[in-house]
């Protein structure tokens, strides 16, 4: 792709840009680096909780309890 395509095709971007958002929207076109890493950093700490949730004993014991009851009714 040559320069002049890739300019011609910068320029159309924000013309349609200008034409189908307005100023505010456009102020909030993408999410930030800091969001980002909030966002990650949030769904770590989630991950971390349910992995703590899903190890502790009621929880083994009672997918333990499902798993056998569900291999009982099938044989």
């Amino acid at each position: 792709m040559s320069r002049r395509t890739i300019r011609l095709g910068a320029r159309l971007h924000a013309r349609w840009l200008q034409l189908a958002t307005t100023p505010a929207e456009r102020r909030e076109a993408g999410m930030t680096t800091a969001e980002y890493a909030v966002g990650t950093l949030a769904a770590v700490a989630f991950a971390v909780v349910l992995m703590a949730v899903v190890k502790s004993g009621a929880v083994k014991t009672a997918l333990t309890g499902i798993i056998q009851s569900a291999l009982s009714v099938a044989s």
